[in-house]
């Protein structure tokens, strides 16, 4: 028999589970992410779908010598290391499109809160009472230039939804798909030439070895100095300190941020500095920024909540089933490798 583990399993999953009893009693069930510590809790599965907490590196994955596949309930797949499951015949599927209206949707509540100052009107007349309009002047989206930096899944619902605005849309892609964009009607250019005509730029790319500072030190400065930056991606795609240099100083409007770098080392420092885990320099500027970016008034953040829908959530389970009952059935789907 198949032994099947679903890792990190949330509340809000096992709810939805629980309405699909035949697939429920093949698979056991864990709130652990997969470490080192616990490895060998894990070794005799040959199925392992963990979300993105769980670090499926080498280390981590060579005691689990009955592992073939792994299923992980996200899009994202930079939490595991692909080259070494191709070498040891481990095959690896993901989420592809769980949240494409969801997280384009977001991102539009976050350009939205951050240009029409949503969150300061709201916050002064909660906090103060006052209905005084000094200081609230907002900007609209008719008319201006949006860059969509990666035009998949999310990037094409966003190109649709800022036309829905008149926006002209310039986009930027390291495969261009010109049918699409003939069909919706934008226009492909450089990266550089995204960042320096832009007056919105909005990520979503994957993360990988590619992405990695993709807007980084040296190409910032080349954004418009009353240009917005939308980023529901990954945080390491933007080069932290390089960001909040710009908008300290003044040279970017303003950046709504749903990812932080290092954001999982956030929400987990307090439990590190018990533990006095040491962090390296770079690790630890990162830190640092982040939390300093909470306190600029042209910032926005958000807890990595773009893609918390009910719709999303379940078609994140459910097609993490399908996988699972495909390559039960010897027809493994939505593999990366």
């Amino acid at each position: 028999m198949n032994k099947i583990i679903y890792l990190e399993t949330a509340e809000w999953e096992k709810k939805i589970l629980q309405n699909y009893p035949d697939f429920l009693g093949k698979i056991d069930l864990s709130s652990e992410k997969l470490t080192a510590e616990n490895i060998t809790q894990f070794k005799d599965y040959e199925v392992i779908s963990p979300f993105i907490g769980s670090q499926l590196i080498a280390e981590n994955l060579s005691p689990l010598t009955n592992l073939k596949y792994i299923t992980t309930r996200s899009t994202g797949f930079d939490h595991i290391d692909l080259d070494y499951c191709q070498k040891h015949d481990i095959l690896v599927s993901n989420v592809p499109a769980y949240g494409k209206h969801t997280v384009a949707e977001y991102t539009f509540a976050l350009l939205l809160t951050l240009i029409r100052k949503i969150y300061q009107s709201y916050h002064q007349v909660r906090e103060t009472g006052s209905f005084s309009l000094k200081g609230l002047e907002g900007r609209e989206l008719f008319g201006k230039i949006i860059g969509v930096i990666g035009t998949g899944n999310i990037g094409t619902e966003v190109i649709k939804i800022a036309k829905g605005f008149s926006m002209k849309v310039i986009a930027n892609d390291k495969y261009p798909n010109e049918e699409l964009a003939q069909q919706l009607d934008f226009t492909y250019v450089t990266l550089k030439e995204l960042l320096s005509q832009a007056d919105i730029i909005t990520l979503h790319v994957p993360y990988n070895k590619g992405t990695y500072h993709l807007l980084n030190k040296d190409n910032i400065p080349l954004i418009k100095q009353d240009a917005y930056l939308i980023n529901t991606s990954r945080g390491a795609v933007v080069e932290t300190q390089a960001l909040y240099r710009a908008l300290k100083e003044g040279k970017l409007a303003g950046a709504a941020l749903d990812v932080l770098e290092e954001e999982g080392d956030i929400k987990e420092e307090q439990k590190m500095l018990l533990q006095d885990t040491e962090l390296d320099s770079k690790e630890l500027k990162t830190l640092l920024v982040n939390h300093a970016f909470i306190d600029l008034d042209n910032v926005i953040i958000t807890p990595h909540n773009a893609f918390n829908t009910q719709e999303a959530l379940r078609n994140i389970e459910i097609t993490t089933m399908e996988n699972i009952e495909e390559y039960l059935n010897g027809s493994p789907k939505n593999l990366i490798t």
